[in-house]
């Protein structure tokens, strides 16, 4: 059984009650880069080892790119996941812009940028509270639409988002020359 409530909190903050759990989704704060970084690595070694011929290590994402820049900047958004003790259990980032092309209308857009919840908390609904609150956060910035890119072998996250009401809208292919 599971309840999802609001809080009154000005910070948004929802609470999911499965069964003896309690998850609360609440703006990453700068206290919460370690965890962070470590979800990210997690995140980063996953791509790698499904496709380690187009994806970096996570050693080379880690010098290259950092959840940090994101906390701080107003079109960005980073939201965690705690469990009843108070511990991290998942993230989800994304950010928001004007999307501008030769051939298509200009439309204020949203990306989410990652998600990641912890194996032993995946199933249990915290990854949809991370997106729904991602979700209102876009909502209330004007945002018109919402975009992720994933991968082709990661159909868990393909399922996951097509649950949530987001279609396929192009086919980005490849082929390799080498």
């Amino acid at each position: 059984m599971y309840i999802l409530t609001k809080s009154t909190d000005p910070k948004h903050t929802l609470y999911f009650h499965k069964l003896m759990s309690t998850y609360r989704i609440r703006a990453a704060q700068v206290e919460d880069l370690e965890a962070l970084n470590k979800f990210m690595y997690q995140l980063h070694d996953y791509h790698h080892r499904e496709t380690p011929d187009l994806f970096k290590s996570p050693e080379e994402v880690e010098q290259e790119k950092s959840i940090s820049r994101y906390i701080d900047d107003p079109e960005c958004f980073v939201y965690v996941a705690e469990d009843s003790e108070q511990l991290l259990v998942g993230f989800v980032s994304g950010h928001f812009c004007e999307l501008q092309s030769s051939i298509m209308k200009p439309v204020t857009m949203g990306s989410i940028d990652e998600i990641f919840v912890t194996p032993e908390h995946r199933k249990t609904g915290v990854a949809q509270m991370l997106f729904e609150r991602l979700e209102t956060a876009f909502k209330e910035c004007g945002v018109k639409q919402m975009f992720v890119e994933v991968w082709h072998f990661n159909e868990a996250a393909l399922n996951f988002y097509n649950k949530l009401g987001l279609n396929h809208h192009i086919h980005w292919m490849r082929k390799p020359l080498i």
